[in-house]
């Protein structure tokens, strides 16, 4: 059975006629992407590049891929690393897809890239973001900035289609936060101002090589804030919201780790606008989010955690209004390394290749 299955997903048996390249595969972020491409019916990796562990077969460093991607890592100078490909995942820190995205596109393949080199428009919106992140303002390939798309499909899917190329994939907290307040802001719900983000990530979120105060002793039975001063996220929700808001909309965000591997719990606030009702937030989350694969919206008995979305494309939300202090209030649940990552980058890749959009994303995950 799994010789067949191999046969089946290397060997273009059954319909795997596109092929994709991974460039960074080694990371969280690049053997989440291949997780997903061995079970999707389209799509094979062909190749497999990084800078770290060049020549090792990736099942040796995540034995879970044994008998099922075998495939060694290439160095980026490797012959099978320049051989053309429909699609191009760049699982990068930031600046590298920047620095690849030209060459790739002038190979004909489209490419979707995890950082924030391609989440905004323009040279001066990407400075902000840089600045934030510590990085110098300057892009290194700013005339691609203005056709690159913003990969949140809920809100972009008409422009994630077959005719673009270049995709910014979105940051995970992003992620939650857009979809968990862009009805209640489009619609008028809330106020603009006030509106808060109070968020808490799984260790994962912090990559493969974290810092010290990333490993076990220091995790365990412990939470913390950080990036007070400012988290690079803002950047993409604010543009986000103000694009919905059709005006400047400010958020106070707030990071925090604790101590599980993965999932993101996002709770959100904003002063309710007079008058309006919780039954009237509820019918205007359940119109946004209607026929939509991805994103549930529940009311506030559901006996809904992060638990229930580990392992998928899924953002559930949980929405409520406290009517006593007149305040909105969202709790938005996705996994990190799936509708914050991977998860939302094959999705892209669907819409980019114009195949169906849930196409090796439509399962249960896993529980407990």
């Amino acid at each position: 059975m799994l010789e067949g299955f191999r046969e089946y997903a290397f060997s273009g048996v059954g319909g795997k006629s596109l092929k994709a390249k991974i460039i960074g595969a080694g990371g969280y972020g690049g053997v989440g992407i291949a997780e997903l491409l061995l079970r999707h019916p389209e799509v094979e990796i062909a190749c497999l590049v990084g800078v770290g562990d060049v020549g090792v077969a990736i099942s040796k460093l995540y034995p879970h891929l044994a008998g099922y991607l075998d495939m060694p890592i290439s160095a980026a100078g490797d012959a099978e690393a320049s051989e053309p490909v429909d699609i191009v995942f760049t699982a990068t820190p930031d600046g590298v897809g920047m620095s690849l995205a030209a060459d790739e596109l002038s190979k004909g393949a489209k490419m979707i890239d995890y950082s924030g080199d391609f989440r905004f428009n323009s040279a001066d919106a990407y400075a902000d973001y840089a600045q934030r992140m510590g990085r110098e303002p300057g892009h290194a390939a700013p005339e691609l900035l203005a056709e690159s798309v913003y990969g949140l499909a809920e809100l972009h899917r008409k422009d994630i289609n077959a005719d673009a190329r270049l995709v910014g994939n979105p940051g995970c907290f992003a992620v939650s936060c857009i979809l968990g307040l862009a009805p209640a802001v489009k619609n008028g719900l809330v106020s603009f101002s006030g509106l808060v983000c109070d968020c808490k990530t799984g260790v994962s979120g912090a990559g493969k090589q974290p810092n010290a105060m990333f490993h076990y002793p220091a995790r365990y039975d412990s939470m913390n804030a950080y990036k007070l001063g400012g988290h690079q996220h803002v950047c993409e929700i604010e543009k986000e919201l103000g694009a919905l808001a059709g005006r400047d909309v400010k958020v106070t965000f707030t990071a925090q780790v604790v101590p599980v591997c993965r999932g993101i719990m996002s709770t959100l606030y904003g002063d309710i606008t007079e008058g309006v009702s919780e039954q009237d937030v509820l019918s205007a989350y359940r119109d946004a989010y209607d026929g939509e694969s991805f994103v549930t919206v529940y009311d506030s008995q559901a006996a809904v955690a992060s638990v229930h979305v580990r392992g998928t494309n899924r953002c559930n939300l949980v929405v409520t209004v406290d009517e006593r202090t007149g305040k909105l209030r969202v709790v938005s649940y996705i996994d990190n390394l799936v509708k914050g990552q991977a998860g939302s980058a094959l999705q892209n890749m669907n819409l980019l290749l114009d195949l169906p959009e849930t196409m090796g994303l439509d399962n249960p995950g896993m529980y407990p």
